[in-house]
């Protein structure tokens, strides 16, 4: 009844503005793991050969050179440049695992205002000190710690802002939490473009890296003041106000009407649904109406982690032989591919949401994403050591990669729309932020599991 008799969202804003405050959800984030090759560039012990000569130094001679290099099987990278990757995912996926853990808990005791305008702040300050850190010189071992506080730092607060966004979602109709993974998506899809970009205007990293931090602010930006204008519309007033912020006034005249249609037995009845019951709400009791479905957005991203970058990243191509596509692969077949089909998943829940929230076939396919985790550790990974090569020609790995990206985006979706419909609409805050915590879960498991899948190989 209550999304029946709610105004119409006009002219879309409400989803839209979700959509920015997903998109400003995870930009930041990719553009930083856009920036990995800049990254990786200012952890080398001397400067890099192919550098513009007038380009301002950014990488010193340091006074470590003792530092054991890795040499086997051809990998001439140092301790820091070869564990970097796993080390930000790590760093990335355990506070946003931990963050999201305790939003669960205390997001009814910190206003909503404070953690969503709090965070995306807090983001904004790292972002701009990333920007200007960017053109100041530093030995890689310091460069190393700093950026990983970042990156525990962005990640931290990410997590808080993640969780009270589809927290926030779950009070409005099922069909709202598809913006928030569709910008999400889109995110990541930009992110991966302007990497391609950069390389093929030939722009020193430097420069594409200060490119991608003032990015990421301008968006923050943009979803602080979306956020601001959100309380200010009608159609999301309307389910606030019917999830239980109802100003008492309100309250007692909705009392009058309901005495006129209802017997006496009734009345105690929608007293305990709406004054007592919500502000008892127990996250066991939840979970167990929604555990299905929180393992299963758990597991979808365990295998993505656990595989996406750290394997994927380092398959090489077959058939480049040295050409320009040799360049473009990763970038192109990897990061923006992923993406693109990710994007895609997560938005054609806006229209099509089969399975339906009580099949069975959808923790079925869940469970099936396992595959991929073999199929790309017999792709062309280099350097590897024990598993042989079954899918060498780029062709597999593209092929794998699309069905991967696309089942990643389209069943998270589904999970995270479906989780808050399950349980009683004053508990559907509740019940989103408990499935972020599951997703977030999923990226922490994915992070740790990554070391051993790409050891494997």
């Amino acid at each position: 009844m209550t999304a029946l008799n709610a105004p119409r969202d006009k002219y879309n804003a409400v989803w839209i503005i979700f959509f920015i405050l997903g998109l400003g959800t995870l930009l930041p984030w990719n553009f930083f793991m856009t920036a990995t090759m800049f990254f990786t560039s200012r952890l080398k012990e001397s400067v890099i050969d192919s550098a513009p000569t007038d380009a301002p130094s950014t990488i010193t001679n340091s006074p470590s050179t003792h530092r054991n290099m890795t040499l086997d099987n051809g990998d001439i990278r140092n301790v820091l440049e070869s564990k970097f990757n796993n080390v930000m995912t790590l760093c990335a996926m355990v506070p946003l695992l931990i963050f999201t853990c305790l939003n669960s808990f205390l997001h009814q005791r910190i206003p909503q205002k404070i953690r969503i305008i709090g965070s995306l702040t807090v983001i904004l300050v790292v972002f701009l000190l990333t920007a200007v850190l960017v053109k100041i010189d530093m030995a890689p071992l310091p460069f190393f710690t700093i950026t990983m506080i970042k990156i525990i730092c962005i990640n931290s607060f990410g997590a808080i802002l993640q969780s009270s966004l589809f927290g926030l979602a779950g009070i409005l109709p099922a069909s709202y939490t598809t913006p928030i993974m569709s910008g999400q998506g889109l995110a990541g899809t930009f992110a991966a473009f302007s990497m391609i970009c950069a390389l093929a205007s030939g722009s020193a990293l430097q420069d594409s890296a200060f490119g991608y931090f003032i990015t990421a602010c301008v968006v923050i930006l943009l979803a602080i003041l979306s956020y601001i204008v959100l309380p200010r519309l009608v159609f999301f007033q309307y389910f606030m106000e019917s999830n239980g912020s109802r100003p008492l006034a309100d309250e007692e005249n909705k009392m009058d009407l309901l005495k006129k249609d209802s017997t006496e037995e009734k009345r105690p009845e929608v007293s305990l649904t709406e004054e007592e019951a919500k502000p008892t709400v127990s996250v066991v009791n939840i979970f167990k109406q929604i555990w299905l479905l929180a393992l299963s957005v758990c597991f979808i991203f365990t295998v993505t982690i656990g595989t996406f970058p750290a394997v994927t990243v380092d398959v090489k191509s077959t058939v480049a032989n040295g050409g320009a596509w040799e360049m473009y692969f990763i970038p192109v077949s990897c990061f923006l591919l992923f993406n693109l089909m990710d994007w895609a998943g997560r938005s054609l829940t806006a229209v099509c949401m089969w399975p339906g929230k009580d099949s069975i076939w959808l923790p079925v396919l869940v469970g099936l994403r396992v595959v991929f985790i073999p199929l790309f550790m017999l792709c062309n990974v280099q350097p590897r050591q024990s598993l042989p090569v079954l899918f060498g020609h780029d062709a597999w790995y593209i092929i794998f990669m699309i069905f991967f990206a696309f089942s990643n985006g389209y069943l998270a979706s589904l999970c995270m729309c479906f989780g808050p419909k399950k349980v009683p609409q004053y508990e559907a805050e509740t019940a989103g932020a408990i499935m972020a915590f599951f997703l977030s879960l999923g990226l922490a498991l994915g992070a740790a599991a990554s070391f051993a899948f790409r050891a494997l190989v």
